[in-house]
């Protein structure tokens, strides 16, 4: 069943990149994922959204973003194929380029839950 999930889920993502699944009705933030969990509660229902936003959150972690673990990833690459690792400077500069990706998608994220929830 995880690999099922994690398969949907990374299909999803490409479909949103190719614009056949927008973005503004896929993404959601911290309202979004209290309202996955529902009103009552449920054992297997927990533990079903729980290892589901678990999923979702390692292949995100994989992306190749600067800040995040498939961005270490991608300048380790870099770094056996080229022979010579990036400049400190540089690592710095990306780093904070994937942090305020980071947070840009976490306040888009969050934002779009604002708007659902007052506007619509």
């Amino acid at each position: 069943m995880g690999w099922s999930r994690l398969s949907d889920n990374v299909k999803a993502f490409g479909q949103m990149f190719k614009g056949k699944i927008k973005a503004s009705e896929s993404l959601g933030g911290f309202g979004s994922i209290a309202k996955m969990y529902g009103h009552q509660w449920e054992w297997e229902h927990f533990w079903s959204v729980t290892a589901m936003l678990s999923l979702i959150l390692a292949f995100m972690n994989l992306l190749p973003i600067p800040a995040l673990d498939g961005g270490h990833v991608m300048f380790l690459l870099y770094e056996v194929v080229t022979g010579r690792k990036p400049s400190d400077k540089f690592m710095e500069y990306a780093t904070m380029v994937g942090f305020i990706l980071i947070l840009a998608l976490l306040i888009y994220a969050n934002g779009l839950d604002i708007i659902r929830a007052y506007f619509k």
